[in-house]
């Protein structure tokens, strides 16, 4: 049930970020035409095009973190058996939740201290601009805390014990050498 809940709110996040890249290729390529063509632009539409990608990065880095979609190697893990494997899982949970209470405190600090403090152009509360942080931070903090939660149940299939995803264009082990093997250049002709 939780797990359908967290894919879900990912799905909406997602639609989120869709609608921002929308809006600000819109306001982006519109104040473009209006300069070039006009001699005029909409003088919000850089600030806020900012505050939107700045509020779909961190949303796509927590649809990144769910689906285990960031960047990483397991040249040492995979070689662990199990209990390795899971340990090494548990103790970099751990370290992302420390991490997570560090930006999370940092975050809520810089968006009370900017709460009072309005932005240039759009005369909005930065606040809502620092918010990102702790937007991120305390969802981060949710799907770590169940991802944590799955491998101390024992509900993570074995599979799931490396903490990145392989994507299809990797090549299999054992092929990279082989193609290694394979000049890249035909080889020169005599006259």
């Amino acid at each position: 049930m939780l797990q359908r809940l967290i894919d879900q709110f990912c799905r909406l996040l997602s639609i989120v970020m869709v609608a921002a890249l929308f809006l600000m290729v819109v306001m982006v390529f519109g104040n473009v035409v209006l300069r070039y063509g006009f001699n005029s632009g909409i003088t919000m539409s850089e600030e806020l095009s900012r505050w939107l990608f700045v509020w779909m990065t961190f949303l796509g880095a927590l649809v990144a973190l769910r689906q285990h979609a960031h960047l990483g190697t397991d040249t040492l893990v995979s070689r662990l058996p199990v209990l390795g494997k899971k340990i090494c899982l548990g103790l970099s949970h751990l370290l992302m939740l420390y991490l997570c209470w560090l930006m999370l405190v940092g975050s809520w600090k810089q968006t009370i201290i900017n709460s009072g403090t309005t932005s240039a152009v759009m005369e909005a509360s930065m606040g809502y601009f620092y918010a990102t942080g702790v937007f991120f931070s305390a969802f981060a903090m949710l799907f770590i805390l169940n991802d944590l939660y799955r491998l101390l149940t024992g509900k993570l299939a074995e599979s799931e014990l490396i903490g990145i995803t392989e994507s299809e264009d990797e090549v299999p082990h054992g092929e990279a050498e082989a193609d290694a093997a394979i000049p890249l250049t035909a080889p020169a002709t005599r006259k």
